[in-house]
This record gives structure tokens, sequence and C-alpha cells, in this order.
């Protein structure tokens, strides 16, 4: 009992490391990258669909997309979509390429995307102690039941505790490198 409970909190506290890599992915940093345009959403005859389900998104160089749509006819459609989205790009169109270049960021913007990487930082980590806190309530839980001896849910708190400590320190370092990412000109 006490090791699945240790197994599914770990499972649970990678899950939130790995959201909180998706969604530091999405925070841009002035380099291209296809990922960029994932919930960015166009008029597909009548219904939104993800600008990757009508195009083919490829990197022309280190600042720019390429956006190349399967259907000439949407060509103008994604473009609008591209510049009405909330990423501040302003795509250009080149025959049936809509190129996509990524503005530098300016040493204001850099600092206020900072302040959104804290924030998501410290969401990953509100979530990795809310695990812990439900497995110690699990712990406590089957220490009043009987189901285990104080000394287990003891030695059990602590190892929840290490897990704990783990993950507030990878996601501390996932901050940093991405802090440093952001600050590079």
């Amino acid at each position: 009992m006490i090791a699945d409970l240790k197994k599914n909190t770990e499972a649970k506290m990678q899950k939130s490391m790995e959201a909180l890599k998706n969604d530091l992915l999405k925070i841009r940093t002035g380099r291209a990258h296809a990922g960029l345009l994932d919930h960015v959403m166009v008029d597909y005859y009548g219904s939104m669909m993800p600008v990757n389900q009508v195009a083919n998104i490829t990197l022309i160089d280190g600042r720019t997309l390429g956006v190349q749509p399967w259907e000439k006819n949407m060509v103008g459609k994604v473009e609008k979509a591209i510049r009405d989205s909330d990423l501040g790009l302003n795509p250009a169109t080149q025959g049936e390429l809509i190129r996509v270049p990524m503005p530098a960021l300016t040493e204001e913007r850099r600092r206020d995307l900072i302040k959104v990487v804290k924030q998501e930082g410290e969401g990953a980590k509100v979530a990795v102690r809310n695990l812990r806190r439900d497995a110690n309530t699990h712990l406590k839980d089957a220490l009043k039941k009987g189901d285990i001896p104080e000394d287990d849910e003891r030695k059990a708190q602590d190892d929840v505790q290490k897990l704990t400590d783990k993950y507030i320190a990878e996601i501390d370092k996932m901050l940093a490198a991405k802090e440093a990412e952001l600050m590079q000109v």
C-alpha cells in the first residue's frame, strides 16, 4: 500500500513537471519553434482548427517560421489568424508560403516574461506540495484505520518529503534555465 502511494505520488509529480515544461516551451524567447503556433486557431470551413492541422509549419531559420497551408484558399485565413493571435507576430505572405518573423525582445518584455515564468513555476510548486499533502493525508488515514504501523507511516512521510524536495529543486533548475534563456540577447 505504501509503495503504491509513493509510486502514484511520484508519477503525479512527474506529470506536474511535464506540464510545466510544456508551459515554459510556449513562452517565446525570440527564437522560433514550430510549437509556438499550436494554440492559434483558424476558421476552416466553418469550424475552428489549430493552424498545425491545416498547414505545414517549418523553421526557415532561427528567427523565422514558415507556414504553408495545404490548400491555396487558406493562405489569407491562416495569415489573419496568426496576426490576430495574442503572440504579437506579423506574418508576411510570399505566394503560398507565410513567413512569420520573431520580433526581437525588448528588456521590458524580457522582464515581463520572467514574471510569467516565475508564476508558472510557483503554480507547479503548489501542485507538487498539494500532492505531498494528499499523500500524507492518505498515510494518516491508513494509520488511524490501523492498516499500517506508526513507524512505517513516519518513514513514508519522510520519503514523500524527499520526493517533494527533489521535484521542487528540479522546478527551480528549470526556472533558472528559462530565465537565463530569456535574458540572452
